[in-house]
């Protein structure tokens, strides 16, 4: 049975991994696949992490807007103790750039590529610069790619020296051989000691899909690898979807308290370089 909308649950999360915040006034990319009509700006999310007890959030870029990064390091400028955040910038971003974002609380860069068709080759320029220069500056990559193109892409990554935060359970196919290529993909980057996936978007997919990748990255590696996220506001489910369905949804998934707390250590780790309480 789902939360109720303003309760706050028992064991909440202490980190949201993964929302994303924006205006109306914010300018659409050009190729942006959905151009929502609402704003959720960072206060409603802060309005919902606090409605169920969530003490950290980490704002995942939105490919649906070109605004520079704006909105979102202004959000990071007033909640410095309490967020974190990834952006889109180019692969010619230089360092001196990289490391002003760092200072400001960006923790990551985010490659949105599930809709890409022509992966560019990442062990070549300018990409082995640009990823070089993230893992100069302790960023991460944060990968949104399908299942299908993470037997190529994250062995190029780790090769590169970077860390890596894979979203979206690694976008799973529903194909099982595809799915099952990808999910090995991840174990493999897993042993590697530099990528952590996110458990964030499971409504987005059937759930025993969700639950098969669930149950074998925890199986394989642990909570110490894994991340949860809302995925808030819910683009193209906001009719379906409350955020207390994403906890309820988590709490299925991932259903002993302590596993969940380990992921929150995880988390806190990461993106805020502290230990639990």
């Amino acid at each position: 049975m789902a939360i109720e909308e303003g309760a706050v649950p028992a064991e909440a999360p202490a980190v949201d991994a993964h929302a994303h915040v924006f205006t109306r006034a914010m300018p659409f990319a050009a190729e942006a696949h959905s151009r929502p009509d609402y704003d959720y700006g960072v206060e409603a999310w802060l309005a919902d992490l606090d409605r169920h007890g969530i003490s950290h959030g980490v704002i995942a870029a939105a490919s649906l807007f070109d605004d520079g990064n704006a909105y979102t390091l202004s959000a990071l400028a007033s909640h410095p103790g309490r967020l974190r955040a990834t952006v889109i910038v180019p692969p010619e971003t230089d360092a001196t750039t990289l490391a002003e974002m760092a200072d400001a609380g960006v923790v990551g860069v985010r490659l949105a590529w599930r809709r890409v068709e022509d992966l560019p080759d990442i062990a070549r320029e300018p990409y082995r610069g640009f990823l070089r220069r993230i893992a100069d500056r302790g960023l991460h990559v944060e990968l949104l790619s399908r299942s299908a193109s993470l037997p190529r892409l994250l062995p190029a990554l780790d090769a590169s020296g970077v860390r890596i935060v894979v979203d979206h359970f690694g976008v799973p196919s529903r194909d099982p051989e595809e799915r099952g290529a990808g999910t090995d993909a991840l174990c493999r980057a897993i042993d590697g000691g530099r990528t952590w996936v996110k458990l964030s978007a499971g409504f987005r997919m059937p759930f025993a899909i969700a639950a098969e990748v669930a149950a074998r990255l925890l199986a394989h590696a642990g909570p110490e690898r894994l991340l949860w996220g809302s995925d808030a506001p819910f683009v193209n489910h906001e009719g379906d979807i409350r955020f207390a369905d994403t906890l309820d949804l988590y709490r299925r998934l991932v259903p002993h308290p302590a596993v969940r707390a380990a992921i929150d250590r995880a988390a806190l780790l990461l993106f805020f370089n502290q230990e639990s309480e």
